[in-house]
């Protein structure tokens, strides 16, 4: 992949999750969506998928309900997204949870384990 190809579809993808983390403070109104935080959208090179990275606040059952909140909404956060871009193709929106920090406190656990073990 050409070092420039990239560029068009982050440039979508940072205005999707600007309209995102917006929309969805200042104007979702699902209750199963509580604390959501857009932590990162990676948009396809055809710009027709965008894969929509989200922390949820509570236990995991909540983490699910409001994913499942998101993907309610997607028609209406889809629309909102439309408005904000200037091309003809706008992605459809798949949300994902971002496990990104629970996987770095997995991490350092095991770490600190092996760090005790190693010093007994």
């Amino acid at each position: 992949m050409a070092k420039g190809s990239r560029r068009r579809p982050d440039q979508v993808g940072e205005i999707v999750r600007q309209v995102l983390a917006e929309t969805i403070t200042r104007e979702l109104r699902d209750p199963r969506v509580g604390l959501v935080t857009v932590t990162r959208v990676t948009v396809s090179g055809d710009l027709s998928h965008a894969q929509v990275f989200v922390m949820a606040q509570g236990e995991e059952a909540e983490r699910l309900l409001a994913l499942e909140g998101l993907g309610s909404a997607a028609g209406f956060l889809r629309t909102k997204v439309a408005k904000a871009l200037s091309t003809h193709t706008i992605p459809e929106l798949h949300f994902e949870l971002d496990r990104g920090l629970e996987h770095a406190a997995r991490i350092n656990a095991v770490l600190a384990d092996l760090k005790r073990e190693a010093a007994d």
